[in-house]
């Protein structure tokens, strides 16, 4: 199977994660499952896998910009990296949406933040916190 193949299947996992997440008001239980702990195991499987394959093509590294830059430069690293991103924030979208339903806070105030979690990882995070503070400190 080529990279261009595993991208799209990647993608599709974690499509199904945020559609569940977007749906798990209706379905917590489930939600909390598929996206908060199938799905992201599926997807670090895949990116261990891509870590253990031997590749030809591999240069850079992580001990400078220049490195990681040139190592992303070859598709199975960023192939890897990229399923990396998917892994991690669908597993932080759902902890968000887990911890919102813990705590009492309306999946309303949540919902915005799913979408930036997806796109801009860390940001959607600090918004999912900043809720949280802003609603602790007034409840």
């Amino acid at each position: 199977m080529d990279f261009e193949t595993l991208f799209s299947i990647a993608g599709l996992i974690a499509m199904v994660g945020w559609l569940c997440l977007i749906f798990s008001p209706l379905i917590p239980t489930w939600a909390d499952w598929i996206a908060g702990m199938i799905l992201p195991i599926i997807l670090s499987l895949g990116y261990v896998i891509l870590l253990v394959i031997p590749s030809s093509d591999s240069a850079g590294g992580f001990g400078t910009l220049a490195d990681v830059m040139v190592l992303f430069s070859y598709e199975q690293a960023a192939l890897a990296g990229w399923v990396h991103f998917l892994a991690f924030d669908l597993f932080i979208g759902a902890w968000a949406c887990r911890t919102a339903r813990a705590e009492g806070v309306s999946f309303w105030l949540v919902a915005p933040c799913l979408p930036m979690v997806f796109l801009f990882g860390p940001a959607g995070l600090l918004a999912f916190q900043a809720i949280r503070a802003f609603r602790n400190r007034t409840a």
